[in-house]
């Protein structure tokens, strides 16, 4: 009998797990300023209104009102219960989800997977056969030998052939047109444009599986054998495998060491594989791309300290700035990042088979550059700080890119060696950091944004505006005003009106909080209590796009009870478990409060009946805003008509938004 799952594990899962990961593995995101966007899997549009946020550790939907966090999330999408998303979590994770005793028994997870997966996996065992036992598998055989690695490097990381000719993987695996259509989908066929003939992507070449955090095979790499042009070929973006937030080996570093201190950043397939044959198991490279803060996030969720390895030519010298910005961002105290550069003409791969593993390991601890001295080398080449013209320029340059970093005890180090270098005292930076900023155009100025940026709600937000619990049972009594009515003024708060007209008051007392609690906390509150009546508001598109943080909370709670008409309170918190939203939601929960059952109803759906209000306001607002700059397109017309002459009437619009 399998037991609970202790709350303890469930704590340290979610901090342990980062919501854009979760996401971005079942959905495309791009990047939005601080957030995430994509099209919602929840509902259909053309506009994405999907928002995930990484400070947050959050999802919402602007358009539907889904929200939670993920573990929400997976619930939703792979359609989960709890103790399902749990598990699916905790494999992701590499943790093993603990029972407590007496529990009651659960289910095995039934999981609702990409059909590519099991497609992608055919295709690296066919490969791995042809590696073993094609006629025509010997140039690859001997290519692998002479780079000098073992059979068990080669199974380790799935290794295999792609064999010469137009279509040996399409016949071995597409049955029919739906299926080929699959391998398409997959990239492992190619359809040509014109003739529609399909054929495979991958043909005599030395194949790389590339592996996903769960061990699922996404995509491949192959390296030509022959003369044929590109020598590297990536799949193409897929529905499950995007080249940008990849890295080859992470999969199989992890299995080897869950226990990594450090991840050593390298540019090629057969540079990750070498380094492993030679016991240095702990090498990942990005497919093509370089590297992004994407990467570098799910480094550190990984290991404290990130080593580039690059050559020494210009190239890899441009390489290495551009990791070194995409890693400020991720610079929180407690990491670190180092640069080595190997000599002209030498990679990984040759260099470690050359000189050996300890000489590579001595190599590393020897020359490997703290990022900081890097930084500054670098930038010392550019501007020379011999010169006073040199200190300014390399003023202009550090500072931005020090503003970056998010760990303030490396961020203020950082600046001090920059005053050091440059002269200028502490004071002066800032004034000119500050000055910098303001010249920047203000966000006042910028055109209104539809969408919220929820990273600039305060963590304490939920709570600032609220009384304490004491002050819900204990309300102040509101300040009595005074008129005099006697020849002279009004009197307010001890003060009173001179003859000139002139206002002399007396100091106040300090102002106390108003024991009323938020028309959306009251409804939070009932729908906690009363789930029921989340099937009485009809649709909560019309008020989705809230920029009201206890607002957006109400909506995706109302869209979870409507597509699950069984959630309890219990199951409505852990949706939003670990975020100030579920501290929020169990604080209104545990409190209990006398209402009348008469006018519980009525005053929920009057809040509810006040954000579609509001909404359509904005709406308007939106509308007859843009048709005074540019025209509007037909559908848009027919949204203002129907907005005005709902304004012009009197009827109040119903909870459902009718």
């Amino acid at each position: 009998m399998a037991g609970l799952i202790p709350q303890s594990f469930i704590d340290d899962l979610l901090n342990r797990t980062d919501i854009v990961d979760v996401v971005a593995s079942r959905i495309q995101l791009k990047k939005a300023g601080k957030n995430y966007t994509a099209c919602c899997p929840f509902h259909k549009e053309k506009t994405p209104s999907f928002s995930v946020s990484p400070d947050k550790q959050f999802y919402y939907c602007f358009g539907c009102g889904a929200g939670g966090n993920a573990l929400g999330f997976i619930m939703d999408h792979d359609q989960l219960d709890f103790p399902q998303a749990i598990e699916d979590m905790a494999k992701r994770a590499g943790m093993e989800v603990p029972r407590e005793e007496g529990g009651r028994s659960n289910k095995p997870r039934q999981p609702t997977d990409s059909p590519l997966y099991p497609l992608l996996t055919a295709a690296a065992e066919f490969y791995k056969q042809a590696l073993k036992s094609h006629p025509q598998r010997k140039a690859a055989v001997e290519y692998l030998k002479g780079r000098g690695l073992s059979g068990e490097i080669a199974r380790d990381f799935g290794m295999g052939f792609a064999p010469p000719g137009w279509d040996n993987l399409h016949k071995h695996l597409a049955s029919d047109s739906l299926q080929q259509k699959a391998m398409i989908d997959a990239g492992l066929l190619v359809e040509n444009a014109e003739s529609g003939k399909r054929y495979d992507r991958f043909r005599d070449r030395i194949m790389f599986p590339i592996r996903d955090s769960r061990g699922r095979v996404i995509a491949f790499g192959g390296r030509v054998l022959g003369d044929e042009k590109p020598k590297y070929l990536n799949s193409p973006e897929t529905p499950v495998f995007h080249k940008g937030q990849e890295l080859y080996g992470l999969f199989e570093a992890r299995k080897h060491n869950r226990d990594l201190d450090e991840i050593m950043v390298v540019e090629g397939y057969m540079d990750v594989i070498a380094l492993a044959q030679q016991g240095l198991r702990n090498a990942v490279a990005t497919l093509g791309t370089a590297t992004s803060e994407e990467h570098l996030k799910r480094l550190f969720r990984v290991v404290p300290s990130v080593l580039f390895c690059f050559d020494g030519d210009a190239a890899g010298r441009n390489a290495a700035w551009r990791a070194l910005e995409a890693t400020l961002s991720s610079l929180q105290d407690g990491r670190r990042a180092r640069f080595l550069f190997l000599p002209d003409g030498e990679d990984p791969d040759t260099l470690v088979r050359s000189e050996g593993t300890d000489a590579f390991r001595a190599r590393i601890n020897q020359h490997a550059q703290p990022l900081a001295d890097y930084f500054f080398q670098q930038l010392s080449e550019e501007a020379d700080p011999r010169s006073l013209e040199g200190k300014a320029h390399l003023m202009t340059l550090a500072a931005p890119l020090i503003d970056k970093i998010p760990g303030n005890n490396l961020r203020a180090l950082m600046r001090q060696r920059l005053s050091e270098i440059t002269g200028l005292s502490g004071e002066v930076m800032q004034h000119m950091t500050q000055a910098a900023h303001s010249s920047q155009p203000s966000q006042s100025s910028a055109p209104p944004s539809e969408h919220p940026d929820y990273t600039s709600i305060p963590d304490s937000a939920y709570y600032d505006v609220e009384p304490s619990r004491n002050e819900y049972e204990n309300p102040s009594p509101a300040p009595e005003f005074e008129r005099n009515k006697s020849k002279g003024n009004w009197k307010k708060d001890g003060g009173k009106w001179n003859k000139k007209g002139q206002a002399e008051f007396a100091p106040r007392a300090p102002r106390t909080a108003v024991s009323v609690e938020s028309p959306h906390l009251s409804a939070l509150r009932t729908l906690l209590h009363h789930p029921q009546l989340a099937q009485k508001v009809e649709d909560v598109s019309h008020f989705a796009a809230e920029d009201d943080t206890y607002a957006q909370l109400l909506v995706a709670l109302l869209g979870a009870l409507q597509k699950n008409p069984n959630l309890r309170s219990l199951q409505l918190i852990a949706r939003w478990h670990g975020t100030e939203q579920g501290r929020l939601l169990r604080a209104l929960a545990e409190k209990e409060w006398l209402i009348s059952a008469d006018n519980l109803e009525q005053q929920f759906f009057d809040t509810i009946t006040s954000l579609v209000a509001r909404q359509r306001e904005r709406s308007l607002e939106h509308l007859l805003r843009k048709a005074r700059q540019s025209e509007l397109s037909a559908e848009e017309k027919d949204q203002l008509r129907n907005l005005l002459s709902r304004n012009a009437s009197p009827v109040i619009p119903s909870p459902t938004g009718a």
